[in-house]
C-alpha cells in the first residue's frame, strides 16, 4: 500500500511539475487605433466574464506641487460624466452585476472593470463616457476631497499606513519619485474641481495610453467595437516630458530619518538601500534570492526575528521597482524597548546573506517562485493588468515564457553573483518610526539621525539632526 501511495505521489508531482514547465503567457492580439490608442485582446472562454484595463500617462508623477491631484482625478471619473449622472453609473453597473473604478500611482492611471459577457455594451458605453467625459462636479469633488483628507488625517495614527511616503522622501530626496501619490492635507485641501479639469484634458490622452480587454469574446467582433467606441478618443497634440527620467540620486552616507509618534509603544522600521528599475535584467534571479532573505514565511529573516527570536510577529524584505529606479527593503516592527536587538538581528541575516546560499535552501526557493508564479495571473483581471504593465515598463512576453528557465539558472554561485550586486550591506539607510525620546540615542550607531514629527503635514526629510 505504502508503495502504492508513493507511487501515485511521484506521479502527481511529476504532473504538476510539467504543468508548471508549461505555463505560458496567453496568446493576444494587439493593434493600435489611428489616436495612438495601444488595444491588446486576449480571448479566455473558461467563465463568461470579461476585465478591462485602461492605463493612461495621468500618473502622480505628474501632480507637481498639488499633491494628490492625479488620485482625486482618477477618482472622480464615476461621479459623472457627459451622458450620466453618478447615480446613472451606479444603477447601470449594479443591474448589470459589474464594477467600474479607477486609481492613480506614480507612473499611470488605470480605469479597470470586471463584467459579464452579455452586458459589456452597457459597460463599455459607461467605461468610455467616464474616460472621455468626466464632469468633474464641484460638489462631489469636494465630497472626495472631504473623504480624503479624512483618510490622510487617519493614516497618520498608523505607522504602517505613512511609513513607505517617509521611505520615499528619504530615499528618492527631490526626484518626483519622492511625492507622495495620495498627497498632503493642505495639497488636496488646496486642489479644486476645475485643477482635475485640467488635469484630465492634458494627460488622459489615447497617444500613450493602453487598453487591455481579457475575457469571453471574439477578437474579430470586439476589435470592431473598440475601435468604434474609443476611435472617437481625441489623439492629443505633442508629448509628455516624463520628471521620472530625470535622475535619481540615493544617499551616499548612511543616515538615520527618526520619525517621532510620542505614544508609539513599538518600533516600526524600514532597512535598505538601492533597488532595481522594473525591466532590470536580473529581475528573476533577485527574485529567488530574495524569497531566501525574506520573501516567504520561511525565510531567514522571519525565521531569526519571529520563529527563533520572538522579537516581531513578521519580518520580510522586497523590491519596490518603477521605471527608472526602485529601492530595496528589509520591513519588521517591534516592541519598542528590543528595538536595537530587533534592528541588529536584520542585519545580521543580511552578514549571513553575503556568504551565499546552499544548494538545498535556492532549491526550495526556486521551487517555491516557480509554484508561486502563475497564480499570478489566473484570473482575467490579473492577465489584463500584465499585459497594461508590459506596456508600461517595456518588458515583452520573454518575461513570462522563460520564466521558469530563468528561475532554474540561479545556481549557488549565480545567486552570490546577484547578492554582491543588489544586495550590499553598504549605504544602508534606516527609518524609524517610534517614540524618539527613549530610541534616539541608540539609532545614532547606524548613521546621522535626521528627526521628523509624525503629525506634521509633509514627509520630506528637513529635520534637525540629532548629535
Amino acid at each position: 500500500m505504502k508503495k502504492i501511495t508513493l507511487s501515485i505521489f511521484i506521479i502527481c508531482t511529476g504532473v504538476m511539475a510539467s504543468a508548471q514547465q508549461k505555463f505560458q503567457l496567453p496568446k493576444y492580439t494587439t493593434f493600435k487605433l489611428p489616436n495612438g490608442l495601444t488595444v491588446n485582446l486576449m480571448e479566455q472562454k473558461e467563465v463568461p466574464l470579461i476585465s478591462v484595463a485602461l492605463s493612461v500617462p495621468a500618473a502622480s508623477i505628474h501632480d507637481g506641487e498639488q499633491a494628490g491631484l492625479s488620485e482625486l482625478t482618477a477618482a472622480s471619473l464615476v461621479s459623472g460624466s457627459k451622458n450620466f449622472t453618478k447615480d446613472q453609473i451606479q444603477e447601470k453597473l449594479d443591474f448589470a452585476g459589474a464594477n467600474l473604478n479607477a486609481y492613480s500611482r506614480q507612473e499611470f492611471t488605470r480605469v479597470y472593470a470586471r463584467f459579464s459577457a452579455k452586458t459589456q455594451d452597457v459597460v463599455f458605453s459607461l467605461l468610455k463616457d467616464v474616460v472621455i467625459n468626466p464632469t468633474f462636479e464641484a460638489n462631489e469633488f469636494e465630497k472626495l476631497k472631504t473623504r480624503q483628507k479624512a483618510s490622510l488625517e487617519v493614516a497618520k495614527q498608523s505607522p504602517f499606513a505613512v511609513i513607505n511616503y517617509y521611505w520615499n522622501a528619504m530615499m528618492y530626496a527631490n526626484h518626483v519619485y519622492s511625492k507622495p501619490s495620495s498627497g498632503l492635507i493642505s495639497t488636496v485641501n488646496a486642489v479644486t474641481a476645475a485643477d482635475a479639469k485640467k488635469f484630465h484634458e492634458k494627460f488622459y490622452r489615447p497617444n500613450g495610453s493602453v487598453l487591455a480587454i481579457v475575457g469571453d469574446f471574439n477578437t474579430a467582433e470586439m476589435k470592431s467595437k473598440i475601435t468604434a467606441l474609443f476611435g472617437e478618443w481625441k489623439k492629443a497634440n505633442g508629448t509628455i516630458a516624463n520628471p521620472a527620467a530625470e535622475p535619481v540620486k540615493m544617499p551616499e552616507t548612511a543616515n538615520v530619518l527618526l520619525v517621532n509618534k510620542a505614544d508609539a509603544r513599538e518600533t516600526t522600521f524600514y532597512i535598505g538601500a538601492k533597488g532595481i528599475a522594473k525591466n532590470n535584467a536580473d529581475r528573476v534571479a533577485i527574485d529567488v534570492v530574495n524569497t531566501v532573505l525574506g520573501d516567504r514565511f520561511t525565510s531567514w529573516l522571519n525565521d531569526e526575528l519571529r520563529v527563533n527570536s520572538g522579537l516581531t510577529y513578521g519580518a520580510g524584505s522586497r523590491f519596490d521597482a518603477n521605471k527608472y529606479a526602485g529601492t530595496f527593503k528589509i520591513t519588521s516592527f517591534t516592541a519598542t524597548k528590543t528595538t536595537f536587538q530587533t534592528i541588529d538581528k536584520a542585519l545580521e541575516v543580511m552578514d549571513r546573506l553575503q556568504k551565499g546560499i546552499d544548494d538545498t535552501t535556492l532549491l526550495s526557493a526556486r521551487n517555491y517562485v516557480v509554484g508561486l508564479f502563475p497564480t499570478e495571473y489566473e484570473t482575467s483581471g490579473q492577465l489584463a493588468a500584465l499585459l497594461n504593465d508590459m506596456f508600461i515598463y517595456g518588458y515583452d512576453a520573454a518575461y513570462i515564457n522563460d520564466f521558469e528557465k530563468n528561475v532554474s539558472l540561479v545556481t549557488p554561485v549565480k545567486a552570490k553573483e546577484i547578492i554582491s550586486r543588489y544586495f550590499s550591506k553598504n549605504k544602508l539607510q534606516f527609518l524609524l518610526i517610534g517614540k524618539a525620546d527613549e530610541i534616539r540615542e541608540g539609532a545614532k550607531k547606524y548613521g546621522t539621525v535626521i528627526e521628523k514629527e509624525i503629525k506634521e503635514d509633509s514627509y520630506e526629510v528637513k529635520g534637525k539632526k540629532a548629535f
